[in-house]
């Protein structure tokens, strides 16, 4: 789509960029990512850009810090949730509250170089949508994590009714159209580059190698990696579901071969109906897959569950910066 259509703008320099940074407990390297976001608004000219800091539910001094920043600097503004919501709601309610003609969504640790920026805003003027960048490098990470996130990516497209890239995360730059559309999609259980992939529109890939952790330890622990890799796949997919029933057919002609087989001994071969250990394995073994099964099931009815209460997808306890705005309805 012409980027005119997006901001009927061109190039001039009144249009707007927002960087969207979601923050937990980063008070370690808060200061270092606001100084070199800073600086990076210094040298891009063209664009007149807002940082908007989500912090969700820090426990430590990173909503403090963005505060004082943000009473220095009013292209600082700060969104503060009333409890920890997750990464992917943090990142949805900066998208609620962006007013640029792109919005960029990035980490506070720095491991996705703003020096990439201004090449996603190119992307986006010669007509693009999304730009979203591919990891060729991914320094400073354990093998096991590289080895998880280069699985589950093949794992998701071969599950998924859509694909995303793989070797991508949420760092990415989107014009104001796919951003209004993510907006109208209040779906409890986030996964934003499933639904950014979902929406479709002009979308192009922007390698680029990913640097080591600024500071700290990342705040996602397996078994949260886990819940996510379930959220991407339960919400756009329902294999899981067919792959069960697929299961529970298969046994179900086994057991017919089977019972054939006994009964054949038994009437012709004159042999009797022994192995009650074979039997209880068997038993055990049916009653593994109907129990995944019924997991299987239950993921689906917990999301089911989960959207119709029609809660708010986040609560914002305080907001600075934000002028004459209301809070978006979630």
């Amino acid at each position: 789509m012409p980027m005119d259509n997006l901001s009927g703008l061109g190039s001039r320099p009144s249009q707007r960029l927002s960087i969207v940074v979601p923050c937990y407990n980063e008070e370690a390297l808060l200061e270092e990512t606001i100084l070199r976001l800073r600086r990076f608004c210094q040298e891009i000219s063209d664009l007149r850009v807002e940082m908007i800091f989500v912090d969700d539910g820090s426990r430590d001094q990173t909503r403090q810090i963005l505060k004082n920043h943000a009473l220095q600097d009013p292209r600082i503004k700060v969104l503060g949730f009333a409890r920890n919501f997750g990464h992917q709601i943090a990142l949805t309610a900066g998208m609620d509250f962006a007013q640029g003609d792109a919005v960029v969504l990035m980490d506070a640790d720095l491991q996705d170089p703003l020096e990439v920026i201004p090449e996603m805003v190119a992307k986006w003027r010669e007509g693009f949508d999304v730009v979203y960048g591919t990891r060729t490098r991914r320094a400073g990470e354990p093998l096991f994590k590289l080895v998880t996130a280069h699985w589950f990516y093949r794992l998701f497209n071969r599950f998924a009714d859509l694909t995303i890239p793989p070797d991508t995360g949420d760092f990415r730059l989107m014009s104001r159209a796919v951003v209004d559309v993510l907006k109208t999609m209040p779906e409890r259980h986030r996964f934003v580059r499933g639904l950014v992939s979902w929406v479709g529109f002009q979308q192009i890939a922007l390698p680029y190698e990913r640097a080591e952790r600024l500071a700290g330890m990342s705040h996602y622990s397996f078994p949260q990696m886990v819940r996510f890799a379930f959220d991407g796949i339960f919400s756009f997919s329902t294999k899981p579901l067919q792959i069960s029933f697929l299961f529970g057919l298969w046994f179900l002609v086994l057991a017919l071969a089977a019972s054939g087989f006994a009964l054949h001994l038994f009437f012709f071969k004159k042999m009797g109906l022994e192995g009650w250990m074979i039997l209880m394995i068997a038993l055990l073994f049916i009653g593994g897959v109907q129990l995944i099964t019924v997991g299987l099931l239950g993921e689906y009815v917990a999301r089911i569950y989960n959207e119709v209460k029609g809660r708010p997808l986040y609560v914002v306890q305080e907001h600075l910066g934000f002028s004459n705005i209301e809070e978006p309805s979630t």
